[in-house]
């Protein structure tokens, strides 16, 4: 058992929306339930919310019961929305006015995986750094790109969370406890997690190129960073060979050898699969979708997509309509 400091209890709302990331919720809640063991005492409370206070069902398909609607909170308590698929139409005008009359108490609010959305659309991350999972960050930075978008698993800017989900909730909840309760008994929570490595808000959202691709040379990885940091505006094989200081026929056998690919192949791939992420997470015309991912003639665009996933891209914007 750990003695935490003498303070009044912490209170939580944990805010469901329809569909969200069961692992980011339960990866918020535990790290709450294992400090109140350690500490000997309730130091954490929370209940759970949906917008018509009934049962939530996350992406998974499982249902969990709630304590409530969009009712009053406290100024003592802290407000958690955990988002997770098809976050647009979870964002409601009843749940973004609630979200607006409830900010104006003051409490912190937060957002969980894609639920930084809903905190951007009602105007709570205005002057604030937030992040959100890395594959809603192309359709975020379109729809919102006035605000300061983070790459890191979680921010914290004043009263303001937000976090890419996943197991990136537990570090944002495990640096709360530390803030609360000093960082021996968040140690101590992360150890019966057996949470070996508590990451900061520092840490990157995702693993290494070298280690995503399972390739670990330099040059190589230097030219996907460069790839992937310029799909608006490609850049040309042969200067991204001339930038890591080798020829365009060596940059070539590189990728063949350990991509099995070309270049050119695999920028493409790259760009497509952004189009894809922006037709599926936004309400940009296909026009506009293809311009934001290096495409300058749309049946170009349009072609390439049909090869790629067999399907075209005024198609899948309708299946996702239908959906």
């Amino acid at each position: 058992m750990i003695n935490s400091t003498d303070q009044e209890t912490t209170k939580f709302v944990f805010v469901l929306l329809s569909k969200f990331s069961l692992i980011a919720f339960t990866s918020a809640i535990e790290p709450l339930r294992i400090a109140n063991r350690m500490a000997g005492h309730k130091i954490y409370e929370w209940r759970l919310a949906s917008e018509d206070g009934e049962p939530a069902t996350c992406s998974a398909g499982v249902t969990l019961n709630v304590d409530m609607g969009l009712e009053d909170i406290g100024r003592n308590e802290t407000i958690l929305f955990c988002g997770g698929l098809s976050i647009k139409p979870a964002v409601t005008p009843k749940m973004l006015n609630w979200a607006r009359r409830e900010a104006r108490k003051g409490m912190p609010i937060g957002g969980l995986c894609t639920a930084t959305y809903l905190l951007a659309r009602a105007g709570l991350m205005d002057g604030r750094v937030a992040t959100i999972h890395w594959e809603n960050r192309e359709s975020f930075i379109e729809d919102f790109p006035e605000l300061e978008i983070s790459t890191a698993i979680f921010t914290i800017d004043k009263n303001r969370y937000s976090s890419a989900g996943g197991t990136a909730s537990a570090d944002l909840m495990l640096r709360l406890i530390a803030n609360d309760h000093g960082t021996e008994l968040a140690n101590g929570v992360a150890d019966q997690m057996i949470y070996t490595t508590v990451r900061t808000d520092k840490d990157e959202q995702r693993l290494s190129i070298p280690t995503r691709i399972g390739v670990r040379h330099p040059k190589l990885s230097t030219v996907i960073k460069m790839m992937e940091d310029n799909l608006e505006d490609p850049i040309s094989p042969s200067t991204l060979a001339d930038d890591v200081g080798i020829s365009t026929r060596q940059l070539e056998r590189l990728f063949r050898r350990y991509l099995n690919r070309s270049p050119k192949r695999y920028y493409m791939e790259l760009r497509l699969h952004k189009a894809r992420n922006l037709l599926l997470q936004t309400d940009m015309s296909v026009i506009n979708v293809a311009l934001a991912s290096g495409f300058t003639s749309p049946s170009h665009f349009s072609k390439c997509y049909r090869t790629h996933f067999s399907t075209t891209p005024y198609r899948e914007r309708g299946s996702q309509t239908d959906a």
